[in-house]
């Protein structure tokens, strides 16, 4: 899909889809077949993956029809990693992948945001996932309560890269109010960016393509102004460069 026309305004450059960078990672709760049409007729430009949240994916009607929809619109579908730690959990890897197989999901999650799972046994499981499937992984914990060092986050991001991971992702709830967030909301660091606010950060810190996660389906569009600098919170920081005022 070509990159979105700039028009008249002289927008900030965001390149087409298939991306590599700018991504927005959209949460389906449990979006009907309707619903996922309505997403993407006003702004399927804009969606790049869809991740069935939690173990959503378990427990939908008619999975098949839903995953054969998002892929008519060119858009990877992955089940939530807590899914993944509900099979990590009860020892069932073997089923998951030949259930992922059968669904025809072409990524998978690997999370340990619930349960503990050894450091090292988690970087052996996105190699081996890596070798079917294309993986993102999870770091961080869904508990307000649990904090990590800025460099512990770091460390593990690479070492999942390195071990086959396409893209980790910083553990943020759908809430935002715990992982990359203390429980007032407040941005400890970076990716998960469910609410404006989180958004509006990462655009003004990092520019119009970081990639976020987490987005629902409702604030595709939304976010998408805040790229491009069509919302107050970013309109000075993305399209008049700090300015407070426009020349004439």
């Amino acid at each position: 899909m070509p990159a979105f026309n700039a028009g008249f305004l002289d927008l900030p450059q965001r390149p087409g889809k298939p991306r590599t960078e700018g991504l927005t990672h959209v949460i389906d709760k449990g979006l009907n077949l309707r619903d996922i049409e309505g997403m993407f007729d006003t702004g399927g430009q804009f969606v790049d993956i869809v991740k069935l949240g939690w173990g959503t994916s378990y427990v939908t009607n008619n999975l098949e029809k839903k995953i054969a929809l998002y892929r008519s619109f060119e858009t990877p579908v992955v089940c939530g990693g807590t899914l993944f730690e509900a099979v990590y959990g009860r020892g069932r890897l073997d089923e998951f992948k030949q259930w992922l197989r059968d669904q025809r999901f072409s990524h998978v999650e690997i999370s340990d945001g619930t349960i503990e799972i050894p450091r090292e046994h988690k970087l052996e499981l996105i190699a081996d996932f890596a070798r079917d499937f294309t993986v993102l992984s999870e770091v961080g914990s869904k508990d307000a309560d649990i904090v990590y060092a800025p460099y512990q986050w770091v460390e593990w991001i690479k070492q999942e890269l390195a071990a086959g991971a396409w893209k980790v992702i910083t553990e943020g709830r759908e809430g935002g109010t715990a992982g990359i967030y203390r429980p007032t909301g407040e941005m400890r660091t970076v990716f998960e960016a469910p609410t404006k606010e989180s958004q509006a950060w990462f655009v003004k810190e990092f520019g119009p393509n970081v990639n976020l996660g987490n987005i629902p389906p409702d604030e595709v569009i939304p976010l998408e102004t805040l790229r491009l600098g069509l919302r107050g919170d970013t309109l000075k920081e993305v399209l008049l460069d700090g300015d407070r005022t426009t020349s004439s």
